[in-house]
Order: C-alpha cells, then structure tokens, then sequence
C-alpha cells in the first residue's frame, strides 16, 4: 500500500496531500476582503509556498481548475498567472465560473503537481 502524506491537516481539509509522486492542494485567498488582483496573487504566493512543502514547484503543475466568482475577472486573471508560470512549463487549466461559499472568496484554485 503507498504512502499518503497530509500537510498542514485540520478537521476538514489538508493544505496539501501527496500521494504517488503527485501534490494535490486547493488554495483561496489567505484575506478574502481584497480585490481580485489581490486574491489571486495571493493565491498564486500560497500555491508555490505548498509546492515547497510537497517537494515541488510551479515547473512540475500537471493541472489546475481555477474556480472564478465573475468572467469579468478573467483578463486579470490571466494577466498574473502568465507572469507567473514558467514558460514552456504551464499545465493543463480549466476556469470555470462558480459560486463560492462566502460572497467575499472571488477565486479558488484545485492544483495537481508532481513531486
């Protein structure tokens, strides 16, 4: 049976779980009363602080599903995380448009890495 090891674990999630050579981690905003600039540098800062924590960085992404409060977001969006993938590094990616579970969290991000 392989080895599951959990980062940073509370009663309802883990900040990190690495499973197989593979790092799955789920960020929001750290401080959801910023705007969305903010919430997604923040979120992009977090993820390769967890990456670091599971033995990776942001060259191993394998996929990322960014969950996004409003399209209109999206030029913003796309503006950061094209600063701050690797080039010729960048996974797979879906954007979706979603509520969220407290009016104040604009996006959220699931990433898939290897380790």
């Amino acid at each position: 049976m392989s080895t599951i090891t959990r980062i940073g674990v509370t009663r309802r999630y883990a900040d990190a779980v690495v499973h197989n050579g593979t790092a799955h981690i789920v960020e929001v905003a750290d401080d959801n009363t910023q705007p969305i600039e903010s919430q997604v540098k923040q979120c992009l800062a977090q993820i390769d602080e967890r990456l670091k924590l599971c033995n990776s960085d942001k060259s191993r992404l394998l996929q990322v599903l960014i969950y996004i409060k409003d399209l209109e977001h999206v030029p913003i969006l796309n503006a950061l995380w094209d600063e701050w993938v690797p080039e010729g590094s960048a996974p797979v990616r879906a954007c979706v448009q979603a509520n969220m579970v407290t009016s104040q969290y604009l996006i959220e991000f699931v990433v898939t890495a290897a380790v």
